[in-house]
């Protein structure tokens, strides 16, 4: 066991690994665990592995490409970072470590709306743009502002999610106590072996990384003393009421690309279509929200049989391989997000282990082009996959 520890990480799964041990257990479940039993959560990994590629041999595979075109951007690699919520915990400013990286990789970085570092400090890092993330808040006079403050500050792609009108029931924070507004916070006397069992996590992020309030919503948080005052905060402003005629309004205000998170069914696709999206992506939140629903690997097919042809699809929840992007691109999506994986390779060792993860996906992503006979992956469809 002792010697495994020295081994390079050759997955995303060594990754997590590394990460379980770096940091304190409220926050690596926080980032790993799902909704209920975790079904879901099981189901959108085991789905995506069930899902055969095709080998063909004899095809040139000396000029290899694995290059798409997302929204008029070309990107190295069919992958996007997803917004994670309070991922900047897991490394000292995480989310700037993860945008530095993303840069490197040439994919695009998505901030969360309740991420730590605010989008003021995320776009000193590069002129590149970055994608944001929001959910819909009660005061639409601050939606207005944070939509404003992210165009001023170059994002010209804006995720919207709207899979959260309650929050799922998940287990592992009940258990931890990050459940019911306290959040990592609340354990400070509670959990103060946890702390000292994670000393370098300890003293780089929780003292050396601060602040740790959610950046992108202080200036609306008045007489905010400690985190619990934002999550209080974020909790109260969350709209439960949201509907189309929302998405719709939100289309008039915001004049970049807006992209719709948590499309899982055919029907609500199509209303994607009609409000006027310009993208969506195929997710359950990661099998956050509601245990027991389909698998995005499943539900990808038939959402890109009914409107792949009239908006662009993504997809998110599972990937964890080269080879799970060429899927997901033979399944009708232009790109793939993932979440766990960027956050947890901050964990294992900042912007080194993240770049390192990424090129490890992208060779993968080359050896599945390779052996699958398509070279290119813009070139990807459905002939990638055995037939069943």
């Amino acid at each position: 066991m002792g010697q495994s520890l020295n081994l390079l990480p050759a997955s995303v799964d060594d990754f997590r690994r590394v990460a379980e041990r770096r940091l304190p257990r409220f926050l690596f479940d926080y980032i790993d665990g799902g909704a209920g039993a975790e079904v879901t959560l099981r189901r959108n990994t085991a789905d995506w592995e069930a899902v055969q590629l095709n080998q063909k041999v004899l095809v040139d595979a000396s000029r290899m490409d694995t290059s798409v075109e997302l929204f008029g951007q070309k990107l190295a690699m069919p992958l996007v970072l997803a917004p994670v919520g309070m991922g900047g915990m897991t490394a000292r400013r995480g989310e700037v470590q993860a945008k530095r990286a993303a840069d490197k990789a040439g994919i695009p970085f998505c901030l969360s709306t309740v991420g730590i570092c605010p989008m003021e400090e995320v776009s000193q890092v590069s002129p590149t743009p970055f994608w944001f993330q929001l959910y819909m808040l009660k005061d639409r006079g601050v939606v207005q502002d944070i939509l404003n403050r992210a165009a001023a500050h170059g994002v010209d792609t804006l995720v919207f999610t709207i899979d959260l009108a309650v929050l799922g029931t998940r287990y592992r924070d009940i258990r931890n106590g990050m459940a019911g507004g306290l959040g990592p916070w609340g354990r400070l006397r509670s959990g103060v072996i946890d702390y000292m069992l994670h000393p370098r996590w300890a003293v780089d992020v929780g003292l050396r990384g601060g602040p740790h309030g959610f950046g992108n919503i202080a200036p609306y948080v008045q007489q905010s003393k400690n985190p619990r005052d934002y999550l209080n905060w974020t909790g109260s402003q969350f709209d439960s009421s949201v509907t189309w005629t929302d998405i719709e309004w939100l289309r008039q205000v915001w004049p970049g690309k807006l992209v719709l998170k948590g499309i899982l069914d055919v029907a609500d696709a199509r209303d994607a279509v009609r409000v006027g999206a310009d993208g969506l992506i195929v997710s359950n939140h990661g099998g956050r929200q509601l245990d027991g629903v389909a698998s995005t690997a499943t539900m990808l097919p038939r959402i890109a049989d009914a409107v792949g042809d009239q908006t662009t699809l993504l997809v998110d929840g599972g990937i964890r391989s080269g080879q799970d992007l060429v899927r997901a691109l033979a399944l009708g999506a232009k790109a793939a997000l993932v979440g766990r994986p960027w956050v947890m390779a901050l964990a294992a060792g900042g912007e080194a282990a993240l770049t390192r993860m990424l090129g490890l996906i992208k060779q993968d992503m080359r050896t599945a082009l390779g052996l699958t006979g398509i070279p290119n992956a813009r070139d990807v469809t459905r002939a990638a996959l055995l037939e069943q």
